[in-house]
């Protein structure tokens, strides 16, 4: 059984029974057969069935965002522009799919060449809890409109998610089978990696998940997208707007209550402003409001496992050991659920645990660097190559990104995913892209086409 804990409470919550070796290859087989007859849809087609399932999830937002509070904590506010946001990925790819894998012609030697992008079959994600909806449909969204078919085997602490997730597609009567739950504990998910009718994978998790499935996936030579973990850096310049950087700074770091993958998680801060920026941060971080998710005023959730919270206090533990000064939080509250105070930690450096590992929860870690150059050392001195944030000039922040060592930066700004734009990482963060034009072309057979006679 997938069992669920509430992690506002620390009590049962529900459960939910795991596919049997039936009913595992009852959904792969109905996929095979789904993906028979999609691969030959229109695009028009195809957009019909994703606008159906974002309009339903705009119509029942009030439906499917408490269960993402009741199971993994995110706050309401949160999780009803969670529910919005997969909307809007499922209406983007609708419209721009046909455009983003248009045929190429490339000149040769033929009468006519060019490039097709053709589906491959049945794609398999497996995804993690933070973002429930909005995960499954950065991988849905592009993967159906590209003519495959999806199986989801999602985390199994967010079941009732992913039960609705796949409702969805049930309800606006979308064909059979090209979308379904694959309702599986972790260590049952190998087999269906190695299964024939898989051809691809896309996974969202640890870097040590990510290296299981990748291992598997090779093995069977089966193409992988692996979007993993983060440490991601947010460089502070002197001469960035200061007020502004601490104000986007704490929304980055806190949504989610700090679980994202893509939050600034090190806030490296050139000296000379060093300190008034810990005074911007500590203001910001010690207004907000940590409760019950389920309460409009929340700003802060619990943690979504017991056991991840019990992780992060020993990171934050072992750094303020290490010589890290704790100017908010750090301390376990004693009230039932899996709740984590926001927690600010001054002059970390790379080699303490918050400052090398990644750090899962509302906690803001800052670095202190004597230049800028020292603050892009910094930040590239980590396993990790997922994210960066840069606040300086415009015209300087582009010149920075390029020495990051990130799949995405943002200058001035917040980072986030975007379905217009890819998002990916480098280095232990993995590898491939989401999102975009070029997440699309991920799970596609680019097939060149030389048509004679030879010219």
């Amino acid at each position: 059984m997938l069992k669920v804990i509430d992690p506002t409470t620390g009590k049962d919550l529900h459960e939910r029974p795991v596919a049997d070796a039936a009913q595992v290859e009852r959904i792969l087989a109905d996929a095979q057969s789904a993906y028979r007859s999609w691969q030959y849809t229109s695009f028009d087609e195809r957009a019909q069935v994703l606008r159906a399932v974002a309009a339903l999830m705009r119509e029942d937002v009030e439906t499917l965002a408490p269960l993402m509070t009741a199971e993994m904590g995110k706050p309401m506010r949160e999780a009803r522009g969670e529910v919005e946001k997969a909307a809007w990925c499922a209406e983007h790819y609708a419209e721009h799919a046909e455009r983003y894998l248009a045929t190429q012609t490339l000149a040769s030697d033929a009468t006519r060449s060019y490039v097709q992008y053709l589906p491959l079959g049945v794609i398999l994600g497996i995804l993690p809890w933070n973002a429930p909806f909005w995960l499954a449909f950065r991988f849905a969204a592009p993967t159906l409109m590209a003519g495959n078919a999806c199986v989801m085997k999602h985390d199994p602490h967010v079941p009732a998610c992913a039960e609705a997730i796949a409702s969805l597609f049930e309800r606006v009567g979308a064909p059979e089978g090209i979308f379904q739950n694959l309702p599986l504990q972790t260590p049952e998910v190998e087999a269906v990696i190695r299964d024939r009718r898989i051809r691809a994978v896309s996974f969202t998790g640890s870097d040590r998940g990510g290296s299981a499935v990748a291992s598997i996936a090779a093995s069977e030579i089966k193409p992988a997208v692996l979007e993993l973990g983060g440490s991601d850096p947010c460089l502070v310049l002197a001469d960035a707007d200061l007020e502004q950087a601490a104000d986007v700074i704490t929304l980055s770091r806190i949504i989610n209550a700090g679980q994202s993958c893509i939050a600034a998680k090190r806030i490296i801060v050139e000296s000379s402003v060093y300190e008034r920026m810990l005074e911007l941060l500590s203001e910001r971080l010690g207004r907000l409001q940590l409760g019950d998710p389920r309460e409009e005023d929340t700003d802060v959730g619990p943690i979504a496992r017991a056991d991840l919270r019990d992780e992060l206090h020993r990171q934050v533990e072992k750094t303020v050991a290490a010589g890290a000064r704790c100017l908010l939080g750090g301390t376990l509250p004693t009230t039932p659920g899996f709740f984590y105070p926001v927690t600010l930690l001054a002059d970390v450096t790379n080699d303490m645990a918050a400052g090398c590992e990644e750090t899962f929860g509302p906690v803001a870690v800052v670095m202190r660097a004597d230049s800028a150059e020292h603050a892009v050392a910094l930040a590239n001195d980590t396993d990790y190559g997922l994210a960066a944030g840069v606040w300086t000039t415009a015209e300087r922040g582009e010149a920075i990104a390029r020495e990051l060592e990130a799949g995405q930066v943002a200058v001035n700004g917040i980072v986030k995913t975007d379905p217009r734009l890819p998002s990916g990482g480098i280095k232990r963060s993995g590898y491939g892209r989401e999102l975009g034009p070029h997440g699309i072309h991920e799970f596609v057979n680019a097939q060149q086409v030389w048509v004679g006679p030879k010219q």
